[in-house]
């Protein structure tokens, strides 16, 4: 049995003022870089039983942690849980890495701790590409995610969302750049901090257009451009505007922020907050398209449905 590894933040994620201060590049702007995790506790949402409440109690908190610290059940031979591979044997298990164990109710700040309602125009929309893709799941690989394709995976971001597992990745940092690079789908978001604009409108990449600056300890970054298909998914559009801030508040500890907007979908922005915590790395090669059977096997399968359908 193998047991997770637990951060208890406490301190860290009530957010008040801290004293700390980052050690400093070469040219002065605050170190960021690291390995880090991101693999919490805390949903996304506010479990609705929850109402208004934001934080738990000390006590609260101490029963997450035990409960989170349990050793995963072992499997009942001839199960379906016993027949999937082993999680652990790829190093793909939870218990890889660390887990944060947060005293906020969930990622998402504010009153309702929840993502805001879509708008009408946005549920038409997605109830309209759920009609047009119906009977149509398995005509090709365009019609299938971008995860299954290994194109992308949506916790990449941004903004940066907790994984279920290799939840890591690695920040560098250069004189006019900063880049985040994740585990899965291994791929390296470039933050330009060198004063330079936002790429023309009509350039649209999958991680958006990135631009960065310094305001004391913490670094904002601004994110427009994204494709019809960005991240963070759950009906967002190409005009997702994505705000995060990056704080180190302690020699292991970088505060998190994130802000989302897009009118063409939610009545109002949304935020959340949470810690990303050191590790020791190095981060591996997610090689997802050299392996990538699941895709030919779907494929095909549904192919030989057709034709004993057609027979």
């Amino acid at each position: 049995m193998r047991y997770t590894l637990l951060v208890l933040t406490t301190a860290l994620v009530t957010f008040g003022q801290s004293a700390y201060k980052a050690p400093r590049t070469v040219w002065g702007t605050p170190d960021l870089q690291g390995f880090y995790f991101n693999r919490t506790t805390t949903p996304l949402e506010r479990p609705q039983n929850l109402g208004a409440k934001e934080f738990y109690t000390a006590e609260e908190l101490k029963a997450l942690q035990a409960a989170a610290n349990r050793p995963a059940a072992e499997t009942v031979p001839g199960t379906a849980a016993d027949a999937h591979y082993d999680m652990s044997q790829f190093g793909l298990d939870g218990a890889s890495t660390g887990m944060t164990v947060h005293p906020r109710t969930s990622l998402i700040i504010g009153p309702t701790g929840r993502i805001p309602a879509m708008t009408p125009e946005a549920t038409k929309r997605t109830a309209e590409a759920r009609a047009a893709a119906a009977g149509h799941e398995f005509d090709g690989p365009e019609s299938r995610s971008l995860t299954e394709r290994c194109i992308l995976w949506s916790f990449e971001g941004p903004p940066l969302m907790p994984g279920g597992y290799n939840p890591n990745l690695q920040i560098f940092q250069g004189e006019k750049e900063v880049v985040i690079r994740h585990e899965m789908m291994g791929g390296a978001r470039i933050v330009r901090t060198d004063g330079s604009p936002h790429l023309n409108a009509a350039i649209r990449q999958f991680y958006g257009d990135s631009i960065g600056h310094w305001e004391g300890e913490t670094l904002v970054v601004d994110t427009t451009n994204f494709t019809d298909q960005p991240p963070l998914g759950r009906g967002a559009t190409r005009n997702l505007h994505v705000t995060e801030r990056f704080t180190r508040v302690a020699q292991g500890s970088i505060k998190y922020e994130f802000m989302v907007s897009d009118p063409s979908t939610w009545e109002q922005s949304w935020s959340g907050e949470y810690s990303l915590e050191s590790m020791k790395g190095p981060i591996y090669e997610y090689a997802c398209q050299e392996g990538n059977y699941g895709m030919p096997n779907i494929l095909s399968g549904q192919r030989a449905a057709e034709r004993a359908a057609a027979k």
